[in-house]
């Protein structure tokens, strides 16, 4: 017992030192950057997608060894800026100003990256739409409605113009589906389990106009432009730059709003340090965000269980094929249909297959999101469970089968009594883990736009930029449940052995 304790007690003392070492390290590294020219050189910081990341590669691969990292969240470059992995962050200034504001410890400089204009993304080939955007837009501009919009949530008329939809407006049944990536306030931003901001209120005014329900859909910024290309949503709206490679797959409204990218740096100061207990309320009890974190456990829950009966189902029936030939010959033509779907689920990533079940086979079709999930989760989960149930139904011996045929039984009776009980006894702990998998699988639906439980934290985290606490929690839930499925396998096993006897 001692000398276990006399090795963590080691474990922790390299840790810390490995900590000290690595931050020690890191400061010693670090560049200073005071204006846009001292950009060369540097590790920047960028969310995938954005004007940010799109003209801060023209310094990337420079002499000076200038390298862009890309972050999928804006939460996520902060969080490395303020952890001296990345000298600074490009992105819009807005969103920049709410960071500067909750991170005393960091600042935004005064010389400005780029200046952009914001517009809203359309699909190629729909200039209908486009033409009726810019005339809405227009109005809009005109009677300053637009402007009304902004004030209301920058400068010092904040919060005092609410935009309102006029009275004795009349809907055509038709909806506007906008795209929107819900981590940029103050354009777009979730506020008391709502996504608002001036792009969701400027939508709606358009909405408003044309007579057509809007309907908001959040997801990846990177996700936006294939989401609207797809016909998945109508238009994307997300403080969107027009640029040259843009245009080549999306079309473009004329601009609404301007605005400019700028540099956060570090401020050389220390942050405000604020308790758990207070760190707690801001991430969970402040505009009861967790809420985000139930909403989305029961997405997860529902995807996972569902997913799981579904792929039980067709791993069962693909194994069942695969056996009946290797055992008889038969059925070759459907055997080689089940080799193939086996070749192709398991040799592609798990997400891929996620997105063409969104984007490509159900293009078309307006199907619910959680839906999509199930099935391309099943898909996914029944390939594995058709293996171990085929590897646990070869397991039992032969003669067994040879048994129960020369009594007298059929090939499905004795497989269904005989072969399958023992085959699903010896692959149970391989079906747990299955299971298991499949549960924390369910963290990449946020790439659809549906939100799970880990996109529930991702929401929190842009909203508070603290990862710790958001991570933490939904590491907990998956935990708990993984270990809750553990125990309810070993019990099943510990009642079969009882059986056994």
């Amino acid at each position: 017992m001692k000398k276990k304790i006399r090795i963590f007690l080691m474990a922790l003392m390299c840790m810390a030192f490995l900590t000290m070492y690595v931050k020690a390290d890191a400061q010693a590294k670090s560049k200073t950057i005071k204006t846009v020219d001292d950009l060369k050189g540097a590790k920047i910081g960028v969310q995938l997608g954005t004007t940010g990341d799109i003209y801060s590669s023209d310094y990337e691969g420079d002499k000076e060894g200038t390298t862009v990292e890309r972050y999928n969240k804006m939460a996520d470059a902060v969080q490395a800026l303020k952890q001296n992995k990345i000298d600074c962050v490009i992105i819009d200034e807005q969103p920049a100003l709410t960071v500067a504001k909750d991170n005393s410890d960091l600042k935004i400089l005064e010389e400005e990256f780029v200046s952009e204009e914001y517009a809203i993304c359309i699909a190629k080939g729909n200039d209908k739409l486009t033409d009726k955007i810019n005339s809405a837009l227009e109005e809009l501009k005109s009677d300053g409605t637009i402007k009304s919009i902004i004030s209301n949530y920058i400068g010092e008329e904040k919060g005092k113009h609410p935009y309102k939809t006029p009275a004795g407006t009349k809907y055509s049944g038709k909806k506007l589906v906008a795209a929107t990536n819900a981590t940029f306030p103050p354009y777009e931003y979730y506020e008391n389990e709502k996504v608002t901001g001036i792009d969701i209120d400027i939508i709606t005014a358009i909405g408003d106009r044309l007579g057509m329900k809007v309907e908001i859909a959040d997801m990846e910024f990177d996700a936006i432009i294939n989401s609207v290309s797809s016909g998945k949503a109508d238009v994307g709206i997300a403080g969107l730059t027009v640029t040259k490679d843009r245009l080549k797959s999306i079309n473009f409204s004329n601009s609404y709003a301007k605005s400019k990218q700028v540099i956060i740096v570090k401020a050389g100061k220390e942050g405000n340090k604020i308790g758990i207990v207070e760190k707690f309320k801001k991430n969970f009890i402040k505009d009861n965000r967790w809420k985000y974190i139930t909403k989305g456990l029961k997405n997860t829950l529902i995807i996972a269980i569902f997913s799981a009966i579904l792929g039980i189902i067709l791993g069962f029936l693909v194994a069942f094929v695969r056996v009946t030939h290797d055992r008889t010959g038969k059925i070759k033509l459907l055997n080689r249909v089940c080799k193939l779907y086996l070749t192709v689920v398991r040799g592609t990533p798990m997400m891929i297959q996620l997105l063409i079940m969104y984007y490509v086979i159900f293009k078309s079709v307006n199907v619910d999101k959680v839906l999509v999930a199930v099935l391309a989760f099943a898909v996914n989960s029944g390939a594995y469970v058709a293996e171990i149930l085929r590897s646990g139904i070869m397991s039992v011996d032969n003669g067994q089968f040879e048994a129960g045929r020369s009594l007298g039984l059929t090939y499905k009776v004795t497989m269904m009594s005989i072969i399958l009980p023992q085959a699903v006894k010896n692959v149970l702990p391989a079906l747990c883990n299955e299971f298991i998998t499949l549960l924390k699988e369910t963290s990449i639906c946020g790439y659809i736009g549906l939100n799970d439980l880990t996109r529930g934290g991702d929401i929190i985290r842009s909203n508070t930029f603290d990862a710790f606490m958001p991570l933490i929690l939904v590491a907990i839930i998956y935990l708990f449940f993984v270990q809750l499925l553990t125990m309810g396998v070993a019990a099943m096993e510990r009642s079969l052995r009882k059986n056994e006897r």
